[in-house]
């Protein structure tokens, strides 16, 4: 036990050193840590969906962009601290240096140029990624409605008439058309391996265009501090084929509970880590009820109140 549990008393009675050394516990933390993180997703940097994959090439190729100051920056820095030692005879030594037209030049145009290539890739890529601009498909969209509430996910299918809490079913290959509103306070809604986030807000309605092309699961998040469930205030994305997603919507569409206005006042008081259910959608008008606000919204994250 006292190899698992720490040093036995006689150990420290006889004034040996606590094993293992406090210069050696983060590095051995960090090895027995590494190998449980490599199974992570890695978001943005595991693109699953055609609009992940132009968000990380943007990442990407900004950072090799700046690298081509940080790098040689670094490299000139050593350069220059060990050819201007004190003991090397050769460097030439000039204290009455002020100012060269020629070293100005390079200091501000490599920068000037850098700056001026990676706002060009940032300005293209960003109105490219326009997140209301339809993507080009063969496929029709699949609109999907999303309601943020707290703190939980409601996804609509107005055409399949079904109704999901904290999960989205997707068919790969065919462009998600997504509404988006919130039923409470702000949010931010989030899949990083499928690519842009975007506000959820009362009141109004943003729109969003996404697509899966590999099958998976893979997790949503809000990414918009909202009260003290937030932090638990995930969903699935499942990314089917079409044919099982046509599946799965003609068996959710005979789901037993039903989704109308006071269901939907139901949903919307506050919980958290609800598992995923299914509802029949009994309102085709619920969605817009919810943005225009003819169903009032949720009032929100209440202060907690703690004991005096």
């Amino acid at each position: 036990m006292s190899a698992i549990c720490g040093p036995s008393p006689e150990l420290r009675s006889a004034g040996r050193p606590v094993w293992p050394p406090a210069w050696l516990r983060r590095p051995l933390l960090l090895a027995v840590a590494a190998p449980s993180l490599a199974g992570c997703e890695r978001g943005v940097l595991d693109p699953k969906g055609p609009i992940d994959v132009a968000d990380s090439t943007i990442l990407i190729d900004s950072v090799a962009i700046m690298l081509a100051i940080v790098i040689p920056t670094i490299i000139a820095t050593l350069a220059f601290a060990w050819w201007f030692r004190a003991s090397n005879s050769r460097a030439r030594y000039l204290p009455d240096f002020v100012y060269s037209g020629r070293l100005e030049l390079v200091v501000w145009s490599i920068p000037l140029l850098t700056v001026l290539l990676l706002g060009g890739v940032t300005w293209i890529g960003a109105h490219e990624l326009d997140p209301a601009k339809p993507l080009p498909s063969s496929h029709k969209p699949l609109p999907i409605q999303a309601v943020s509430l707290d703190w939980k996910w409601l996804f609509i299918y107005p055409d399949q008439k079904v109704a999901v809490v904290n999960k989205l079913v997707a068919p790969i290959g065919v462009p998600l058309q997504f509404s988006l509103t919130s039923g409470s306070v702000m949010t931010v809604f989030f899949v990083p391996q499928l690519g842009t986030m975007i506000y959820t807000m009362n009141g109004m309605t943003t729109h969003l265009n996404l697509e899966a092309d590999q099958a998976g699961e893979f997790r949503g998040r809000a990414a918009h501090f909202s009260g003290d469930g937030f932090s638990d205030m995930y969903f699935e994305v499942q990314a089917v084929s079409p044919d099982d997603f046509a599946a799965w919507a003609k068996q959710a569409g005979q789901a037993s509970d039903v989704l109308d206005a006071d269901a939907y006042r139901d949903l919307a008081k506050q919980s958290a880590n609800l598992p995923p259910k299914i509802y029949r959608l009994g309102d085709e008008n619920l969605f817009a009820d919810v943005a225009t606000q003819k169903i009032p919204p949720a009032p929100g994250p209440a202060p907690a109140v703690r004991p005096h």
